[in-house]
Parts: C-alpha cells; sequence; structure tokens
C-alpha cells in the first residue's frame, strides 16, 4: 500500500496504482471490444504550466498525468481519473486543467 492506502494491481503486465484503476482499464477494454471505444491510452500527460527561467534558475513544468485518454466511436472523447479521493494537489491540477483545456472533458472516477 501506497500513503493513500492504494492497493497496486498488475493487469495484462502493466502495472496499475490502484485497484480501481486497474478495473477501469478492464471496463476500458470490453468497451473496445464491442465498438463503443475505438482508441484508449494510458497515463496521457498534460503540461499545466511550461518549464520557465527566472533569476538563472530553470523552474520545472508543471505537469498532471492523467490515468486514460479514451476516444469513443461517436467521436466524443474523454480525460478519465480514478481516485479514491481528491487531494488538495489534484484540485490545484483540475482547476488548472479546466482553464487550460477548456474543450477536453475531465472524467474523475471518485469514490472507494
Amino acid at each position: 500500500m501506497n500513503k493513500y492506502h492504494n492497493r497496486k494491481m498488475t493487469v495484462d503486465n502493466i502495472k496499475f496504482a490502484s485497484i480501481k484503476e486497474a478495473e477501469y482499464y478492464q471496463d476500458l477494454k470490453l468497451l473496445y471490444r464491442a465498438g463503443e471505444v475505438v482508441k484508449f491510452t494510458l497515463q496521457p500527460e498534460f503540461i499545466l504550466q511550461k518549464k520557465f527561467k527566472k533569476n538563472g534558475k530553470t523552474i520545472r513544468a508543471i505537469k498532471y498525468i492523467a490515468d486514460f485518454w479514451v476516444e469513443y466511436k461517436d467521436g466524443t472523447k474523454e480525460v478519465i481519473d480514478t481516485k479514491g479521493f481528491k487531494t488538495d494537489i489534484f484540485r490545484i491540477k483540475q482547476k488548472i486543467f479546466e482553464y487550460r483545456y477548456p474543450k477536453l472533458k475531465l472524467k474523475i472516477i471518485c469514490g472507494r
């Protein structure tokens, strides 16, 4: 278990940070086989703030790594994140994501 009490799980030789994430992956595979989902990727990365220099020091970029990027047969696209609960850091990243990527739908699967 990690600090958030998630149990890691491996499916298809892919290590997931939680059982919830692994189960959602399995659901996506079923939707893909059924033709509802045409494409999905794991761990898509979004830049919330680019790296920059200040006073000769490089400040690292702020990134948000979601659990899944999903494209459905009707053409809609979603960014999906599974959470046991929303941390304060996640809430801030979510707000920045919503501002920076207004055309992308962010779906949070929350709760135990």
